[in-house]
Formats: structure tokens, C-alpha cells, sequence
């Protein structure tokens, strides 16, 4: 490196100014002044004639040491300086880059904020209005900066002062340091950085304020920021204090406040950031306040793993937002004073804080293995409205935090081995189901050996509400007709409706009471049509129903049933659908029945069904005017065979061909279902 001697950094002469000055005695007499003393060049203190601590003057010469050779970073930066990447940087209290000056920092470069117990404050970087900084960093060798101590909060971070323009006026006074920044040059330039790692900062400045890991003051659009990461803040990731500077790449893993902060009126645009939260206690992925200078993000993706708030929108701010992708929070926009939701455009509409904004990864958290991080998604939170495609990754452990709603035109993806579990609070029981709405889908692609299941964190029956299905064929009540489940409408003239496909699906303890006459099933089955594909199921410790048909023409085929305690196997509505090859277990007293038909007969069919009791109960029940065409049916333990409550015609109900003529009719004796195939179901 090509050493530069004739311009030296202000803090050494500053600090020897200091000494100078506030040296006054030492261990000879009392003197009037520094000529009057006599050196003694071993007492370690700066006296005589001495130009050093014991050396120069008459002492032995000093040895002189270039600003640039010094691995210290600390003080004032008047000039051009380029750090040496196979030096390692000790960053002492604050280094600025001063007005004329530009710091420049070459890939691989490694500052090493070391801090004592009550330096935090005044340990940081700062790049002054007219200094510049040049980061080099490249994806195989990024420059990092961090703390020694490896804890969040520990030093002030990057601070960049630029001349655009801010809301709080020109020469507006920083919380940091009372620096000037903010002027009328929005396209003013305070260097580059690219491929940046910062850690560990957040230092408090005082009871109201922090640093953040970058903070940019006014800073302007000539300025380039891209692929920076800021990792375990103890505030917020990157602050944008007015200005028109945009970045792109930007990741943020675990800082505790916000990961992107703006206010005074930012303008500029984020493009291409991921959020990752595993640690509870964070503020938000993102905080606006103040006035609305609209800025934009384009392809933002955050996930949390411990739930909490993803938008925050203070004041009248707002932003554009497209390609948003929250997952894991349990809110999604908070308009924390009620400002105007009209000032947050996402996807082309105002923001709704009923919508999850759940999708599909509009950034792919690939594109940052620069930063090399350890960190990993375990679980995430699945709540409120699902409205654009959005794909569950089996690695992940998923809690339902009160309902899911998949809407109109998503998709809901859950490959196979996916668990997601309903983490219900006492009370919260009747809010707590997955429902796909009409126009809606989902895709269950669970097998044999991966099934897809969904249950409850208490394991008791009752917990949740299940899986709802919404569509739009024909039902005896009507179009648009009103769900006993939310208040969502279903029912149409389209019998061949299509809301998607389930195959290998373990539901377990659902049946939450929904009101004193109502309770979810396992699987609820709205005027479902038949262009919907139900292929293994198992629902098992079920308070209620296991699976209800309300009218629809949807069929199902290999579905399991075990110690459903209201009916395994219910329809109304004129239901006209099969299922075929279906077995019942009970073997828990109290429930109500194997089967129960109600209302209008759509006269529906039961091939190669199975039932077994060891305690009792009724099996087959008849309502109304309900029944059903059935072939190859086992009943084994059951006390009574068929009930017909309402004295129904038993010409509805068609056994192997034959009306019954009585409900004693001895017709249950068919080939039984082997319970072997639904192994992937018992053994899980």
C-alpha cells in the first residue's frame, strides 16, 4: 500500500494538543510552564521538552507512525484513505469521515468495533455531509463490521449525513452527535457500498433514542446501497431520516426494534428485502411515521417464527408496496393512529389489515448466502386471509394462530409431511379452523409415508375447528347460502366446482363448539363440487362430526374414522355425492352415530363401508326424508343397525340393491374394509 506522509489524521494532533495542554506537574518541582520542567524520559508522562510520552526533545526521538499504517480507527478522516484487507480494524469510539474526505474499504476488510462498558454511545462510524465511503465488498469476501463482544447494542453502526432534502429542513441537527444534515441536493452523493455485513449494533444514545446498524440522515439518490445485511441490532436495521437514497438487496436477521425505519418524508425505494425474525420481543419489520413521502418496496418478503406485527404505519405515512410476502405474523398492517389506509398501496389497492399478505417468497433468501448465517426458519405462524398462492415448506413446523382463510383466486399448497398445529388459547376454540373461501383452492399433497397433518397443541378433542371447504354447486339451500361457520357464503349452480384436491390428510381434534346448536367436523364440506378430488382422509378424536356434507356433489374415497364423537359420516342439504371405501372405528362410548342423513334426499352412495363398535351405539341414521343407496356395508357392534328418527320411507334407503323393508333388516354383512390400508393413518 502507498503510504501518504504529508497529511495526518486530526485526532493525533488533536490528542496531542490535549496532552500538551493538560500536562502541569510531574516528579520534579512545581514549574510555570513545560520549557521550565526537565525531561526525564522515564516517568511515562509527556513533559520538558519532550514532543511524546518520554520521547523526543532531548529524550530519544519519537518513532513516527503514518495515520494510514494504524490498524486503530478513531478520531477525524480529512483525506483519501483505502484500508488494507489483511489488516483486521479496532474501531475506538467514533472515526468521521470529515467533509473532502472518502474512506474506502476494500473486500474482505473486517472492523472490529471494540467497545468498554460505557462507550456504546460514542463508538461508531459516521460519514459527514461532502465525505464519502466506498465499501468494496464482494459475495466471496464482504466486508464486515461488528463488535468484539458479538452482543447486539453494543456500537452506534454506520451513520451517513447526505445533503438531500428532509422534511425536518436544511442543516436539520442529527441525534447523533448534533450533526448537520439535510439541504436541497437530492441527488447528492455520499459514495457506495456493496456486499456489507453489520452486526451488533444499537447502541443507546440516550432515554429516547438509538442507533441503528445503518442510519442514513438526508441522505441522496447519487448514493449507491446494495446487498447489505444487517444482523442482531438491538434497534433497527436500516433508519431512513428523510432524503431520496434507494437500496437494493438488503437483508435483516433479528433486530429487535424495526428492520426498516423511515420518517421526515424518505422517498426513495427498497427493492429485493428479506426480514427474518426467530426472537421474540422485535417491534416490526417495517415502521413509517410522519409524513408520507410514498416511497416504495418492491419484492419484500418477511417471516417471522414467534408471530408479532409486520407493518407499522405512524402518522400519515404510508409506502407502495409490490410483491409483498409476510409469513408468521399475527399482524399483518397495524395503522397505529388510525391515519389513512389510502396511503398504503399494496398490490395496486389500499392495504387491508384483515389480509395476511401470506405468499408465495418474492425474494428467494438463496440470493443472501453471502452472509453466511446460521440462522434458521423452525416454525411459522399461519393466520387471517390468504389472497394471492402461497406454498408451505414441510421443513417447517406451522401454528394456526386463530383462522386461515384462503380466498378467492388462491391457492393454498401443503406438501407432503407438513404439520400444522392449532395453537389455541382457551376460548379462542370456535376462531381457531382453516377455511377456503368460493373461488378458493387447496392442495394437500400428502402420501403413505408423508401425510399431511393437522392438529392441535392440547391433543384434546374439541380444540379447533378443522378444515372448512367453501364452493359453489348446487345445495337445497340455494345460492349464496349462509354457513353456520363464519357467516361465509357458499352454494351456486356450478355442480362440477372445483376447490382443489386432498390426498393423505390426518385431522385430529377438531369439533370446537361454533354456538349451543353447532359444532365444526373434522372436514365441513360446503356445496363442494364434483370437480374437487377428497382421497385419503383420516379424522380422528373429533368432538363433532368427522366429515358433513351440506348438499354439493364432491365424492370421496378411502376415508378413515376413529372415535368422532358426534357422527363420523354426516350429510343434509341433498348432498349427492359417494364415498367410497370408508371404515369407522368407536371404541369410546357416547357417540351419536356411524352415520346420519338429513333433510331433502339426494339419495348419495356408500360403497365398501365399515363400521365397528365395541361399545354399542347406533349405527345408520335417517332424518327426515334423507337416504341413501348402499353397497357392501359391515356393521359390527352396534345395537342398533338403522334408526329411522322421523319415521322417514325406508324406500329411500337402498342396501345392495333392495329397499329396506324394515329397520331390523339383517343386510349388513359385506366384505369388511381392511383397516391395513389406512396404516399411514393409525401409526401416525
Amino acid at each position: 500500500m502507498k503510504l501518504k506522509t504529508k497529511n495526518f489524521v486530526k485526532v493525533f494532533a488533536l490528542a496531542a494538543a490535549i496532552t500538551f495542554a493538560s500536562c502541569s506537574s510531574d516528579d520534579n518541582d512545581p514549574d510555570n510552564g513545560p520549557d521550565a520542567v526537565s525531561p526525564t524520559c522515564t516517568d511515562g508522562i509527556k513533559n520538558g521538552d519532550e514532543t511524546g510520552v518520554d520521547c523526543g526533545g532531548s529524550c530519544t526521538a519519537c518513532e513516527t507512525t503514518n495515520p494510514e499504517e494504524s490498524t486503530v480507527l478513531t478520531g477525524e478522516l480529512t483525506e483519501e484513505r483505502t484500508l488494507d484487507a489483511t489488516k483486521t480494524y479496532s474501531l475506538e469510539k467514533n472515526y468521521s469521515i470529515e467533509a473532502g474526505a472518502k474512506l474506502i474499504i476494500p473486500a474482505g476488510t473486517v472492523i472490529n468495533a471494540t467497545v468498554e462498558t460505557g462507550d456504546e454511545t460514542s463508538t461508531y462510524i459516521v460519514v459527514q455531509r461532502g465525505g464519502e465511503i466506498d465499501v468494496q465488498g464482494t459475495a466471496a469476501a464482504p466486508v464486515t463490521m461488528q463488535s468484539t463482544g458479538g452482543q447486539p447494542g453494543q456500537w452506534g453502526g454506520l451513520v451517513i449525513l447526505g445533503d438531500a432534502t428532509t422534511t425536518e429542513g436544511v442543516d436539520a441537527t442529527a441525534e447523533v452527535g448534533n450533526f448537520k444534515y439535510g439541504g436541497s441536493t437530492n441527488d447528492d452523493n455520499s459514495g457506495s457500498i456493496s456486499y456489507l455485513i453489520i452486526k451488533h449494533a444499537g447502541a443507546q444514545i440516550d432515554a429516547e433514542s438509538q442507533y441503528n446498524g445503518l442510519t442514513l440522515y438526508a441522505v441522496g439518490s447519487g448514493t449507491t446501497i446494495d446487498n447489505v445485511a444487517m444482523i442482531d441490532g438491538d434497534d433497527d436495521g436500516v433508519e431512513f431520516f428523510g432524503g431520496t437514497v434507494s437500496a437494493s438487496n438488503l437483508y435483516f436477521e433479528n433486530n429487535q426494534d424495526d428492520s426498516i425505519d423511515w420518517t421526515e418524508g424518505w422517498n426513495g425505494t427498497v427493492t429485493n428485502a428479506y426480514v427474518l425474525h426467530t426472537k421474540e420481543g422485535f417491534s416490526t419489520a417495517v415502521e413509517a411515521d410522519k409524513a408520507n413521502g410514498n416511497p416504495s418496496l418492491i419484492n419484500f418478503t418477511a417471516v417471522s417464527t414467534v408471530g408479532g406485527t409486520a407493518l407499522q404505519f405512524k402518522a400519515t405515512s404510508g409506502a407502495t408496496i409490490t410483491g409483498l410476502s409476510l409469513s408468521g405474523y399475527e399482524t399483518s398492517i397495524d395503522m397505529k393512529d388510525d391515519g389513512p389506509l389510502a396511503n398504503v398501496i399494496i398490490e395496486g389497492e389500499a392495504g387491508n389489515p384483515d389480509t395476511s399478505y401470506n405468499a408465495n417468497a418474492t425474494v428467494d433468501i438463496a440470493i443472501f448466502d453471502w452472509v453466511n448465517t446460521d440462522a434458521a426458519v423452525g416454525s411459522s405462524i399461519l393466520t387471517g386471509n390468504l389472497t394471492s398462492d402461497l406454498t408451505l415448506d414441510a421443513g417447517i413446523n406451522y401454528f394456526l394462530s386463530k383462522n386461515l382463510s384462503v380466498e378467492d383466486g388462491a391457492t393454498l399448497t401443503i406438501p407432503a409431511g407438513t404439520k400444522i398445529t392449532a395453537q389455541v388459547e382457551s376460548g379462542d376454540e370456535t376462531e381457531t379452523y382453516i377455511v377456503v373461501q368460493k373461488g378458493g383452492m387447496i392442495s394437500i399433497e400428502g402420501t403413505a409415508a408423508n401425510p399431511v397433518v393437522m392438529t392441535s397443541t392440547n391433543d384434546n378433542p374439541g380444540d379447533w375447528g378443522g378444515l372448512v371447504i367453501l364452493g359453489d354447486a348446487t345445495t337445497t339451500e340455494g345460492v349464496d347460502a349462509t354457513a353456520e361457520v363464519g357467516n361465509f357464503k357458499y352454494g351456486g349452480t356450478t355442480d362440477d366446482d372445483n376447490s382443489g384436491s386432498i390426498s393423505y390428510l390426518i385431522i385430529k381434534n377438531a369439533g370446537a363448539q361454533i354456538d349451543a346448536e353447532s359444532q365444526y367436523n373434522g372436514l365441513t364440506l360446503y356445496a363442494v363440487g364434483s370437480g374437487t378430488t377428497i382421497d385419503n382422509v383420516a379424522m380422528i378424536d373429533g368432538e363433532d362430526d368427522g366429515v358433513e356434507f351440506f348438499g354439493g356433489t364432491v365424492s370421496a374415497t378411502n376415508l378413515y374414522f376413529e372415535n368422532n364423537q358426534d357422527d363420523s359420516i354426516d350429510w343434509t342439504e341433498g348432498w349427492n355425492g359417494t364415498v367410497t371405501t370408508a371404515y369407522v372405528l368407536h371404541n369410546q362410548e357416547g357417540f351419536s352415530t356411524a352415520v346420519e342423513a338429513d333433510k331433502a334426499n339426494g339419495n348419495p352412495k356408500l360403497i365398501d363401508f365399515t363400521a365397528v363398535s365395541t361399545v354399542g351405539g347406533t349405527a345408520l341414521q335417517f332424518k327426515a326424508t334423507s337416504g341413501a343407496t348402499l353397497t357392501n356395508v359391515s356393521l359390527v357392534g352396534y345395537t342398533t343397525n338403522v334408526d329411522m328418527k322421523d319415521n322417514g320411507p325406508l324406500a329411500n334407503v337402498i342396501v345392495d340393491e333392495t329397499a329396506l323393508t324394515t329397520a331390523e333388516d339383517d343386510v349388513f354383512n359385506g366384505t369388511a374394509v381392511d383397516v391395513a390400508i389406512f396404516a399411514w393413518a393409525t401409526d401416525n
